[in-house]
């Protein structure tokens, strides 16, 4: 009997990534094929993973499933599931507003999916099939801890994750390893709160630790870090990451805001002088780092002079990479039980598009710095016209890409130097140096 094809579309961050790569990895061993989200055959079920932190997030989560139902009504798909970060948090509420699903599952629970299929008459393969490296198996998300113990004013994550727990090291040592002998050199390491890891498990932060033992691991070519919280940080990290030239000089760490009024209200736990000491002090211990965050616009209280003091702000750090949001309150927060959403949507949406206005300008002047130098870029596929990579300051799918140009032939998941010969905001153009 031919494997039942199951496809999986996922929502959000890389975090959730992690999450549907193991359900792959479940399914195939229950005898399942999984497919992608751009599958267009028939399929026996649809899984979404879906993500719950703001307002639009949840928006497209739901269009998602409504459009899997759908399909599922038109016959080409016969069975939808539906698991994650939004029915994690709306578990006793989603069933009676979207009865068209056919079996909700939250963030933890979904090792079960697979006895669901068999149980709706949807048999797996009698032989599991033969795990399968992902379509870009040069590179992996490593989730190393789950949950939040922060409980910032504007955030959902602690009510949806739990509390902070991590993993242990010698754990995410092999699975490293194990990556490795699949032919994994990249490795990007996320949690909700790096600068956290290790506190439950060993007393005190041990992401120093951890970065050391994965970056002895021989066939490691780059490390990433992914969310690091400002309060708290992990200083001793900095001298491992300078020692270290496989773990790249990339810092990805949301800061959210800079006034001081804004910071208290967010619950926070800095200040904006301990910020400005932060970021001074990664950059003199890692010269050369490219530091990506995440702010906010619009929150509670946040007025005009608030809002000028953040645009100085990223004036004056000129981050590599940046993010931004408008404010959208969420069930259940801090923000939403104690305070008066009183900022109009269209005054955060302003304070948003002059901020990212900003930061293209800054971006673009940046990576203009970057023409004529000759630096190491991973090639992650072949275009039509160019080969696309990635430097060591560019996560997938969040940052910049290198087009390089077809001059000589070069292979995917391999490391090339590649000559910067163009610049755009959020691209680079290059020639490789061979």
């Amino acid at each position: 009997m031919p494997a039942p094809k199951i496809q999986i579309i996922t929502l959000g961050c890389s975090k959730n990534l992690v999450d549907s790569q193991a359900v792959e990895r479940q399914l195939r061993a229950a005898g399942y094929s999984a497919v992608g989200e751009d599958y267009r055959g028939r399929t026996a079920a649809t899984v979404i993973n879906t993500c719950g932190f703001i307002g639009d997030a949840k928006e497209e989560s739901i269009e998602a499933v409504l459009a899997a139902c759908s399909r599922r009504d038109a016959g080409h798909t016969g069975r939808v599931y539906v698991m994650g970060c939004l029915s994690q948090r709306y578990r006793d509420d989603l069933p009676g507003e979207i009865p068209e699903v056919d079996r909700w599952f939250g963030k933890f629970d979904w090792s079960g999916i697979a006895e669901a299929l068999a149980a709706d008459g949807i048999a797996g393969a009698s032989r599991p099939l033969p795990q399968r490296p992902s379509a870009r198996s040069h590179h992996a998300y490593i989730k190393i801890a789950e949950g939040c113990n922060r409980f910032c004013a504007f955030c959902a994550i602690p009510l949806i994750t739990g509390r902070y727990h991590s993993r242990p090291v010698d754990e995410i040592v092999a699975e490293v390893e194990a990556l490795v002998r699949r032919g994994t050199c990249e490795f990007n390491i996320i949690a909700q709160d790096l600068s956290a890891y290790g506190t439950d498990l060993y007393g005190q932060s041990a992401l120093a630790r951890l970065l050391e033992r994965l970056a002895a691991v021989e066939g490691v070519e780059r490390i990433r870090l992914h969310y690091a919280y400002p309060a708290d940080f992990p200083y001793d990290i900095l001298p491992v990451m300078a020692a270290h030239p496989n773990i790249c000089r990339y810092l990805d760490i949301a800061l959210q805001h800079i006034d001081d009024g804004v910071l208290e209200g967010m619950r926070r736990h800095i200040t904006a002088a301990e910020t400005r000491a932060l970021l001074d002090r990664i950059r003199r211990e890692v010269p050369g780092i490219h530091i990506r965050t995440t702010l906010m616009t619009g929150f509670p209280g946040e007025s005009d002079e608030a809002f000028e003091c953040l645009l100085d702000f990223v004036r004056e750090q000129r981050f590599e990479r940046m993010g931004a949001f408008a404010y959208c309150e969420e069930d259940d927060t801090w923000a939403a039980r104690n305070l008066a959403d009183t900022i109009p949507d269209e005054v955060k949406q302003q304070r948003l598009d002059r901020l990212m206005a900003l930061q293209q300008v800054i971006a673009l002047e940046i990576n203009e710095a970057k023409v004529g130098s000759t630096l190491p870029v991973i090639i992650d596929r072949e275009d039509e016209e160019y080969y696309v990579g990635r430097t060591e300051y560019d996560s997938p799918e969040v940052d910049p890409e290198v087009l390089v140009a077809k001059t000589a032939p070069l292979k995917v998941g391999h490391i090339y130097d590649v000559t910067i010969t163009g610049a755009l905001p959020f691209e680079l153009l290059g020639t490789p140096a061979i």
